[in-house]
């Protein structure tokens, strides 16, 4: 607690008679006077090596300062590099001043394994900068672009994809084609739309892996040409912008993929298991390199009610290691963590909640080395005494750092401070840089020992504008379901807060499985973000966030009962504790309004079509119809629509319109390429055939978040002229 001290000491530094304003429309997101409330920590730590990390220091607008790299050992900073020189060496290449003065000033720098060289993507083209040297080297000058451009870990060679074929080229831009089938419907080594949002991760296409000894690629091959294309228009010019792309709904053909293995310097290349798992009916889920050059990679059946961890040596043969199953589906795991004597760790739902387990090289079971009614929620690795990892144990509202012997004793919590602590260790794991907020703290930044001893305050990160505000604080507290089950919530009592008065309810909710609302942790600036629930309640609104059980993060076990029947028990639940809001003394059951977005539009669409407890609904970016969403996330959920027909028609709330409780606005961008407007079109006629009236607002070019800031600001003005019709009388 002596952190906390410190933090609020910082924090609230304003004259302790100041008087506080109200927060504003304006003052949040109005591009013009928005106040950073969440502040400018620092971020981008990299560490160099067991003692030094490297971090792109920013300045309060977030504009990269320089970089800097810090000695653990000698409590001393310096420069990391010169850009200016690094700037000059890159204009020697022919590249303009411009993009290399760009280049030199990147807070995202892609490091080789060493952190001695940079790789820089400019002008379509790759250029390495050592910064020993001083020295830049243009790679390429062929048309067209580079992606997922890496080094090789021995720093020697950089891997990329160009027209969806995979090459290798050296230092001195010798590159070589290791595939030559790439099209716009086969890609090599990097991923589709479905692939990198519901699989590897949103945001990540890099399809390719390199060997320990860098003499090797594995790289997924997936065939999109069976797989139906989604068209999505941009009206706002004169004549369209058609954008046409694969996207796989339930039921539809898969990409069909397939892991390959490709020498760096060309050659033969070597397809793992082309025919014990059939390509297009699995999936392969996740890929990585042993130490001793073994390939082992996970793949799931369609419906992901089972996943395997396979090893296959270089000549394409291989054997299962690990096959999980549960009571519904699987989730993709983390790859296996190699220990130094050729065990691994691996990370199992097989209980109930995600732990810990050590195997043998052959996959023979050593032993469980974490258990409990809680979850490990990241592996960061293990040294010769302890692993480390972060995790529930202290409780589901956040995330702490724990270390434990690998035969499952000693478990210790490393960070005391109540919050949500994020990892970062260094190589040997020596010491970890946390990250760590609360719901009143905005992101604060440390350096601890491996035992958990402070080092040092990297950024204790101020925000002054905190305590010029008045923000009513929230309350944690659980309500139980009908059946027991004891559900997280998050209570924000307006400000002035009479018992005496009625005030009305606003709910803001997402719903799906493994998805909390209801943390300990600083919530952004966003329309679900803590300080927005913080402004309605200044408007004299009871805010009220609950997490139903499937998404309470309590355990693999609590999510599976949505299994083939996505809303059904997630309302009921959601029922239940509004009935315990509806008790209050002070609250007028009467005026009740959900918000949700994505999912959580779902889940307002349903609760409004299957539900009399709500009178109002903002439903954002909303899945009305289970076919209409893609076919990995929703059949991991509800299998295919073959197997389970009464299932998607029973959650889908397009076809309960004629149903409609209550007032509803639908929000939506005009581009979204995950919950296509679709979904809202599809809704949106079958209400109007059912005689129900709704309010829609759309988003021209805007995609499934909305970004744009005059889009933000106008998106909270109509979010809140809807609640002072609604809600607010």
């Amino acid at each position: 607690m002596k952190y906390a001290a410190l933090a609020l000491l910082l924090v609230f530094s304003t004259p302790l008679f100041a008087e506080k304003k109200p927060l504003t429309l304006d003052a949040l997101y109005d591009p013009k006077t928005m106040v950073r409330f969440s502040g400018a920590v620092q971020r981008g730590f990299d560490w160099v090596d067991d003692t030094t990390f490297a971090w792109p220091r920013t300045d309060a607008d977030g504009t990269l300062v320089e970089w800097r790299l810090f000695d653990l050992a000698t409590g001393k900073e310096r420069a990391y590099f010169d850009g200016g020189r690094m700037q000059h060496a890159l204009e020697q290449t022919g590249l303009s001043a411009d993009a290399a003065k760009d280049a030199s000033r990147a807070s995202n720098l892609n490091f080789d394994a060493k952190k001695a060289r940079v790789l820089i993507s400019a002008g379509d083209d790759l250029y390495v900068y050592s910064f020993g040297k001083n020295e830049a080297v243009r790679l390429t000058s062929t048309a067209g672009p580079e992606e997922e451009a890496t080094f090789s870990p021995d720093g020697q060679r950089v891997a990329f994809v160009r027209g969806n074929n995979l090459f290798v080229t050296d230092l001195a831009g010798r590159e070589r084609q290791l595939t030559t089938d790439g099209s716009d419907k086969l890609l090599n080594g990097k991923l589709d739309y479905v692939y990198q949002e519901e699989i590897f991760g949103r945001g990540i296409f890099k399809a390719y892996w390199w060997s320990p000894d860098s003499s090797r690629l594995a790289f997924l091959r997936l065939d999109e040409r069976d797989v139906p294309e989604y068209t999505i228009v941009d009206d706002v010019d004169y004549h369209p912008n058609v954008k046409v792309f694969p996207y796989p709904k339930p039921g539809d053909p898969n990409p069909r993929v397939q892991l390959k293995i490709a020498p760096a310097v060309g050659g033969p290349i070597v397809t793992v298991d082309g025919e014990r798992y059939s390509a297009g009916e699995h999936l392969i889920v996740d890929v990585t390199w042993a130490p001793d050059g073994t390939l082992t990679y996970q793949v799931q059946n369609r419906e992901q009610t089972w996943l395997d961890l396979a090893a296959a040596t270089t000549s394409g043969s291989s054997k299962t290691l690990i096959h999980e199953t549960t009571p519904a589906w699987v989730d993709p795991l983390a790859p296996p963590t190699w220990l130094a004597d050729g065990t691994f760790l691996w990370q199992s739902e097989r209980s109930g909640f995600r732990h810990l387990y050590h195997y043998q090289p052959d996959g023979k079971l050593l032993g469980q080395v974490t258990k409990g009614e809680w979850e490990v929620r990241e592996l960061h690795g293990a040294d010769a005494s302890f692993v480390y990892f972060s995790g529930t144990e202290h409780g589901p509202l956040g995330r702490d750092v724990y270390r434990i012997k690998l035969d499952g004793s000693g478990l210790q919590r490393l960070s005391t401070t109540e919050g949500t602590h994020t990892a970062t260790f260094s190589p040997r794991f020596g010491y970890f840089i946390d990250k760590w907020s609360d719901v009143n703290t905005p992101d604060q930044v440390r350096v601890y020992r491996n035992d958990g001893d402070l080092m040092r305050v990297l950024d204790a990160n101020p925000v002054p504008a905190l305590a010029e505000y008045e923000l009513p604080r929230p309350e944690f507290l659980q309500v139980k379901t009908r059946d027991g089950f004891p559900m997280e919530a998050m209570l924000i009592r307006p400000t002035n807060f009479d018992p005496a008065k009625k005030y009305p309810v606003y709910q803001s909710l997402y719903g799906g499985p493994h998805a909390q609302r209801v943390n300990n942790r600083w919530g952004g600036q966003g329309i679900q973000s803590t300080i927005f629930l913080q402004f309605l309640a200044q408007q004299g609104v009871v805010i009220w966030v609950v997490d139903n059980r499937t998404a309470s993060g309590k355990g693999a076990q609590s999510a599976w009962p949505a299994w083939k029947n996505l809303g059904e028990l997630e309302l009921r639940d959601y029922e239940d504790a509004i009935a315990w809001v509806k008790k209050q003394p002070y609250v007028d059951g009467d005026r009740v309004a959900l918000f949700g977005w994505s999912y959580g539009g779902f889940m307002v669409s349903y609760a409004l079509t299957h539900s009399t407890s709500f009178s109002a609904g903002i439903a954002g970016a909303p899945v009305t119809d289970w076919r209409s969403y893609d076919s990995v996330y929703t059949e991991r959920l509800m299998l295919m629509p073959q197997n389970n027909p009464e299932g998607y028609r029973k959650a889908s709330p397009r076809f309960a319109a004629k149903d409609l409780h209550g007032h509803l606005l639908i929000l939506h961008g005009t581009t979204d390429d995950n919950v296509h407007p679709q979904n809202t079109i599809q809704f949106s006629r079958e209400l109007q055939q059912a005689g129900k009236t709704f309010e829609l607002m759309m988003y021209p070019r805007t995609r499934h978040g909305v970004l744009d800031k005059k889009a933000v600001y106008h998106l909270q003005k109509t979010v809140m002229e809807f609640l002072e019709r609604r809600l607010l009388k």
